[in-house]
């Protein structure tokens, strides 16, 4: 629900120091927390990838080996392609505009960091151009990945009333197609490949800085629903409206 700062109670700076000092507890009990389930999942038994999947990139075909590059660790974003308007999702759009700095950091830490969506490669690349991202996608278009991953379900799925997301049966009037999620994978020196971990839901969140920092303000995310205030970021008003006086320029 949104929030109102109206009528919030005002201190001595006295009494909000001890006030501060009680919630620092909490805090740090909070980034203990956190550690321990990192180790908790860094700790958790791994699956073989035993079937070979190719995707479509701007480099052609690759595997999922190929996908990692020179690391030995991949993120695989499932992002969700919004076939019935032909446009990607708006939340995965928020979340992926918090990629491209983290990037420059990952893929020298061991890291590859790739999109992957069953949208076809060249509506995705349209789309990462007209967001202005750097990270690269990749199109399973054809192969089993989504549905071996549990992110896109079959009309045949959808039409049954449930399908299995977030590690449970849902209501397929909550799904779409093709759904968001985090997949982790590892290759080890001779080459084979496993999953080690995968979120979906709201797992993406911790990746989301935005919420970071509006976590931190008087009025947090104020949100009446999950992400009903956020836009793509060229669709926010002003950035419309800077846009299109950006064309007249041109034009002129």
């Amino acid at each position: 629900m949104a929030r109102t700062t109206d009528r919030h109670e005002v201190v001595a700076r006295d009494e909000w120091l001890k006030a501060r000092k009680a919630h620092l507890k909490s805090e740090k009990a909070l980034t203990h927390l956190r550690d321990l389930v990192s180790a908790e999942r860094r700790a958790l038994p791994w699956v073989k990838i035993e079937k070979e999947y190719v995707f479509d990139t701007p480099g052609g075909k690759k595997t999922l080996a190929d996908l990692f590059g020179r690391n030995s660790q991949l993120i695989v974003y499932h992002f969700m392609w919004r076939w019935d308007l032909g446009t990607g999702c708006d939340g995965c759009s928020f979340l992926c505009d918090h990629v491209d700095g983290a990037n420059l950091h990952l893929m020298h830490h061991d890291v590859t960091f790739v999109a992957v969506s069953r949208g076809r490669l060249s509506d995705l690349e349209a789309y990462r151009r007209r967001m202005g991202w750097k990270f690269p996608f990749a199109s399973s278009y054809g192969s089993d990945f989504n549905y071996d991953f549990n992110v896109s379900f079959t009309r045949e799925q959808l039409a049954a009333g449930k399908v299995y997301y977030n590690y449970e049966m849902i209501d397929a009037e909550n799904a779409y197609e093709e759904l968001s999620g985090i997949s982790i994978f590892y290759k080890d020196e001779s080459g084979i490949i496993f999953h080690t971990y995968s979120s979906y839901g709201r797992g993406g969140d911790i990746l989301i800085n935005a919420y970071n920092f509006l976590d931190l303000t008087p009025k947090g995310r104020n949100e009446d629903g999950i992400m009903n205030w956020m836009r793509r970021h060229d669709e926010y008003e002003e950035e419309a409206a800077a846009c299109c006086a950006g064309r007249h320029d041109d034009a002129a």
